[in-house]
């Protein structure tokens, strides 16, 4: 497994000096249709996916493009702990911050997350900037094949494997990606692409790899189109979140950050509050009822 540095080591979480009423009393002259919203982990831990920096969060080391295309047994140890992992995804909804976004209807969502909860959700239009853990993409060849088939070959070639961990598969800890804590894994038979042979990846940016250039570009061109920017849940650890709001503070937007714990952009003018993600967005769809 990669080693990946946590930018956030050493950071407090920043006393707001407004109140969750009072950012969003200054947010109500902008309509919610030119609001761009960014999202992270954290809007999605009520749903029960966990997050990688969250407060009380434990450190981990999730695995990089690099560790995943080094050896078969590295591949088979992510398929091993994403196939059980992924029963548990298919049985996650979205969460009241999820369906109040959607409410909300803002001019369109960045997420970070792979989750798919915002369409679940009803929100569009969605820009998965990290992709969809719903997806299986083959490296050799590029063709895109749904999860649950996948799902369905990994149960033909691995039918005895669970019996074989020791432990219940529900007794194992999800780690923020689907996938579960899974140590013996060397036994865990991999699924080829049925196409060419090749290897098969989710559909999602690994740590280590870049986020396609369209979708970056379209994530641009989203807040090129807005007034102003909604962080929710994100500690903006990673440069593939941070640029946006520093492109949006550079163009002197109003830029809103709601998560619980400190983020790479609190040094930055932008309004900042440490509440739940879900309870944020019920005082600004108050608000918003209250005007209409």
């Amino acid at each position: 497994m990669g080693v990946v540095r946590d930018p956030l080591r050493g950071r407090v979480r920043p006393e707001p000096e407004h109140t969750d009423e009072q950012i969003v009393a200054a947010m109500t002259p902008i309509r919610p249709a030119r609001w761009a919203v960014l999202t992270g982990a954290g809007i999605s831990t009520d749903s029960g996916i966990p997050d990688y920096r969250g407060p009380g969060s434990p450190a981990r080391a999730p695995m990089t493009v690099q560790t995943f295309l080094s050896h078969p047994a590295q591949r088979a140890r992510y398929w091993a702990r994403g196939w059980i992992g992924w029963k548990r995804m298919t049985a996650v909804h979205p969460n009241a911050g999820h369906r109040a976004l959607a409410r909300i209807a803002p001019l369109g969502i960045i997420t970070q997350n792979v989750d798919g909860l915002h369409q679940a959700a009803g929100s569009e239009p969605v820009i998965d900037l990290h992709g969809r853990l719903d997806r299986v993409i083959c490296l050799d060849c590029g063709t895109v094949i749904d999860r649950d088939r996948v799902q369905e070959e990994l149960d033909a070639l691995n039918p005895g494997f669970l019996d074989t961990l020791g432990a219940a598969p529900e007794t194992l800890e999800t780690a923020p990606d689907g996938d579960v804590e899974l140590e013996e894994t060397a036994h865990f038979r991999v699924l080829d692409c049925p196409r060419c042979g090749g290897v098969l990846k989710p559909d999602v940016v690994y740590f280590g790899e870049s986020v396609p250039r369209p979708r970056v570009d379209a994530a641009f061109a989203l807040l090129g189109s807005a007034s102003g920017l909604v962080v929710l849940g994100s500690s903006l650890a990673v440069h593939s979140g941070l640029r946006f709001v520093r492109a949006a503070v550079r163009e002197e937007l109003p830029v809103v950050i709601v998560t619980d714990g400190p983020t790479r952009a609190d040094e930055l003018p932008v309004q900042r509050s440490v509440s739940r993600v879900a309870d944020f967005l019920r005082t600004w769809e108050d608000a918003l009822g209250r005007a209409i």
